[in-house]
């Protein structure tokens, strides 16, 4: 039987329902638990995220990857208790956001033990929490090209995906060739890889979207929502026609439906930043799908992106 890991427990694939596939329960910067600014209690960040997933829940929501990765807020009690609360599912995940937000300790370690902690992490658990991470995150560093830490980090992915069985989630698909030849380096097959931010408003002209998938990789429509209409736009937001345009470009191609996943990146309860107001997961809901249905997709096609193909790439594979 198929099994995904999530933070109450393996359960099958196909319980996972729709997918919100790259999510935050809570992200910041590593220190922004220091900044009196904008820290919140935990009865503020309990208060401003249980609406957002009961809503979820409500919509048909079955399932919400959170992938905070290590040093940026990831608290797997508190997805616990969330889980429990509101009936959604929620999958944590090991790794980083990128090179740049790992702590000193984690900077300085060899690639072999970034794969054992990963590895330890997916199938002992997280800290004592009893929880298994359901997915690696990696991510390439500010600058637009992969660090030497990234490059390490990528690599002890790669082997511990290999080990365990789980899959690879990127943050942003630039340098993708970097990525794509670490991972063949080290045997891993790229439907084990979701290429994620294809579609934001600061990189989707400088990734190579169709390129990757050709060369089998997963492709992550992941920004939705982040549209330049919002009241106080961020700096990574796009027009909501172009990107809607890309994705439907994208999907047109010959037997890349498969191959594609979508989500709305959103941060339930920012930590050490004010978020940006206006957005949240359940854009899928109340504005993407109808978008979709809008242009004429079907429900078939809706239900592939959103339950099959999650459900295909959660599952663990050893």
């Amino acid at each position: 039987m198929s099994r995904v890991n999530t933070v109450l427990g393996a359960i099958p694939a196909e319980e996972l329902g729709i997918v919100a596939i790259h999510e935050h329960v809570g992200y910041g910067m590593p220190g922004s638990e220091l900044d009196t600014r904008w820290w919140k209690t935990p009865e503020e960040r309990y208060a401003e995220t249980v609406p957002k997933l009961r809503q979820f829940h409500e919509y048909g929501g079955g399932t919400f990857v959170d992938v905070t990765g290590i040093c940026n807020g990831r608290d797997v009690d508190y997805y616990k208790s969330l889980s429990a609360k509101t009936g959604v599912h929620i999958v944590a995940c090991t790794g980083f956001v990128g090179g740049d937000t790992a702590l000193a300790f984690f900077a300085r370690a060899s690639v072999d033990y970034l794969a054992q902690h990963f590895t330890h992490e997916i199938t002992v658990g997280i800290g004592d929490t009893g929880s298994k991470a359901g997915v690696i995150k990696v991510g390439v560093s500010r600058g637009g090209r992969m660090t030497d830490l990234d490059k390490r980090i990528y690599r002890a992915a790669a082997r511990a995906a290999l080990r365990t069985g789980v899959p690879i989630l990127t943050h942003l698909a630039i340098d993708a060739e970097n990525a794509i030849a670490i991972f063949a380096e080290e045997g891993l097959p790229l439907d084990r890889v979701l290429f994620g931010h294809v579609d934001d408003g600061v990189n989707a002209d400088k990734t190579r979207d169709v390129w990757i998938a050709e060369q089998g990789g997963r492709i992550g429509f992941d920004t939705f929502g982040y549209e330049t209409e919002l009241p106080d736009p961020p700096f990574w937001a796009r027009p909501r026609k172009e990107r809607l345009d890309h994705f439907l470009r994208f999907i047109g191609g010959e037997g890349r439906l498969r191959q594609v996943l979508a989500s709305a990146d959103a941060n339930c309860s920012p930590l050490g930043w004010p978020g940006v107001k206006g957005h949240t997961v359940n854009y899928i809901f109340e504005d993407l799908i109808p978008d979709l249905r809008d242009a004429g997709l079907d429900e078939d096609t809706i239900r592939t992106v959103f339950v099959d193909n999650p459900a295909d790439f959660l599952t663990i594979r050893r």
